[in-house]
């Protein structure tokens, strides 16, 4: 059967053009370049795969280079966590750069460019400076400064580097037009004047660079041949141009700027200023709360690599922003775990079952499956007892016809063991269910081949045995966010959407192999869902998170 072959996406397309017309192969280079000033999101999961994915596809290098020209937002804690994000998504970066490792190369490069009348130092306020640039509909007007003398902008520029002048009181802007139909090119910002610590130079500088003064440039010093940024930064891009022009007019090739659309994902928000509201208000524990769309809270929630990346994979790369409806994200991380993830036996509301016609004391090891998806995963041994616990919910004193589980008088499975009848019930002074009485048919086990283990029952249920079952905090995740797009309304503070389940915390019972499971390990509850250990965790007190259910239990909701 032949191969079908995928068609190439828009990025692709405009990569096989270049490689037509203007690069060889050899030429091509990629970037992703985060600014370390928060945590990386499920949206940028989707450039690291754009990049990173095209990097592979092309065999070209592609480097990590961290913008990091704010000092007064960015920080060694966020670089190193976007690393690890990184790796873990299976991506190896062809160098480590920053843009700050090219401060001096772009202070060198505006001093050329005050020389050839090509910008000034302006000393207005940034009330000032923002009125004078006029509307998309009105001109701007020319600052009072935008004729200094070259003299005077390299004199005054240097004392803005040495920290000679007063913080703020002083920009260096580029000189275009403050004509044009395109506001971006009237005039913009240069560099900016902060006397603040930089978590890499220290205190050298006194000045730093804006984005598109440093972007373009960082893409330049680094032959990037392709420079790919979200559509926000369309108008951008004649900025971008204008710069690498003033530069270098001898190079052959120079960076190209393409833009694509962002994939915001519902019940969710991915803005940095709100995601850090969320931690710094409490809502959510951390930046890596298993509720937070960052990829190390997805990563603590239990989802994993090729999840994530089936998940950018499966969106792919479009030209126009939409949101991508969360259960599609879900679906990839079911279908992955479905695969890998092995079977145990947990029961998150207990109540007792309690085998009357069971030997006292008697004990045995059942054999079970660990994976029905993968048969190289092999059997383990569960013990069973004559004291079990199964969910409250999988029992009922009288039930319809449609209720498959046990109720008395009525027959079930209990998972790889034995076929019970619900016989009686034992009840608290309020009338509460305290245990369930049944009896079993001992020649029915499961897997002995028996007539009586072949008798078809219309329930099965999971359970452990109370004697030898380990106590376990369960953390029942669900969506941050009641509404699919929380600051879409205008009207309202996105904050009114917090779902208040979005956790909740109880106490099950989870088998005994589970006593040594290591951080990160993920399993499925056996009709439940899917969970992981959580790094809280420990022998004395294991606690897991539930990555998602088994099914999506929000469409009906919707």
């Amino acid at each position: 059967m032949a191969e079908v072959k995928k068609s190439l996406n828009f990025i692709e397309q405009i990569i096989e053009e270049d490689l037509k017309n203007d690069y060889s192969r050899e030429e091509l280079k990629f970037r992703f370049p985060p600014e370390p000033n928060g945590y990386l999101h499920i949206g940028h999961a989707s450039s690291i795969c754009l990049n990173f994915g095209l990097g592979e596809r092309y065999n070209a290098p592609v480097n990590l280079r961290f913008d990091d020209t704010n000092p007064t937002k960015e920080e060694q804690e966020y670089v190193d966590a976007i690393k690890e994000d990184v790796l873990w998504l299976g991506y190896k970066w062809e160098n480590e750069c920053y843009a700050s490792d090219y401060f001096q190369q772009l202070y060198d490069w505006s001093v050329v460019m005050i020389k050839n009348g090509q910008a000034y130092v302006d000393s207005q306020t940034s009330v000032e400076i923002a009125e004078q640039k006029g509307t998309p509909t009105t001109v701007g007007k020319n600052s009072p400064y935008r004729d200094r003398s070259v003299e005077e902008n390299l004199d005054l520029f240097e004392k803005m580097k040495n920290g000679e002048t007063v913080e703020g009181a002083h920009v260096l802007r580029a000189k275009i037009d403050m004509a044009s139909t395109n506001m971006l090119m009237r005039d913009p910002i240069m560099y900016r004047s902060l006397h603040k610590k930089h978590h890499r130079t220290g205190e050298n500088w006194k000045i730093y660079p804006m984005y598109d003064w440093a972007h373009g440039e960082s893409d330049f010093i680094e032959s990037i041949s392709h420079s790919f940024c979200t559509l926000e930064f369309v108008m951008h891009r004649e900025l971008y141009n204008w710069f690498l022009e003033k530069i270098d007019t001898q190079a052959k090739l120079k960076p190209k700027q393409r833009e694509f659309a962002r994939r915001n994902l519902s019940h969710t928000v991915v803005s940095k200023r709100k995601l850090l509201q969320l931690v710094e208000k409490g809502i959510v524990n951390s930046w890596n709360d298993p509720r937070m769309p960052t990829i190390s809270g997805l990563r603590r929630r239990g989802y994993t690599p090729s999840s994530i990346r089936k998940f950018a994979d499966t969106i792919g790369i479009a030209k126009r922003e939409n949101i991508i409806d969360v259960s599609l994200l879900e679906f990839c991380i079911r279908e992955d775990l479905n695969k890998h993830a092995p079977r145990v036996m947990g029961v998150l509301d207990p109540v007792k079952l309690v085998i009357t016609n069971y030997e006292d004391g008697k004990e045995e090891l059942l054999e079970t499956e660990n994976n029905p998806e993968d048969e190289s995963a092999g059997t383990r041994e569960i013990p069973f007892s004559k004291e079990l616990y199964i969910e409250r919910e999988d029992f009922k004193e009288e039930a319809n016809r449609k209720f498959f589980r046990l109720t008395l008088g009525k027959e079930v499975r209990l998972k790889s063991a034995y076929i019970i009848k619900g016989e009686s019930v034992v009840k608290d002074a309020e009338g509460n269910i305290t245990e369930i009485h049944c009896t079993y048919d001992p020649k029915s086990k499961s897997g002995s081949g028996s007539e009586e283990s072949l008798r078809k029952v219309k329930g099965t249920l999971h359970w452990v045995s109370a004697k030898h079952a380990l106590k376990a905090e369960i953390r029942l995740y669900d969506r941050l966010f009641t509404v699919e797009a929380p600051d879409a309304d205008k009207e309202k503070d996105y904050l009114d959407f917090i779902n208040p389940d979005s956790l909740t915390t109880i106490t099950g019972y989870v088998e005994p192999s589970l006593r040594n499971a290591s951080v990160s390990d993920k399993f499925q509850f056996q009709r439940i869902g899917y969970f992981c250990v959580d790094k809280d965790s420990a022998v004395e007190k294991l606690i897991f998170n539930r990555t998602v259910t088994l099914k999506d239990s929000w469409t009906k909701k919707d």
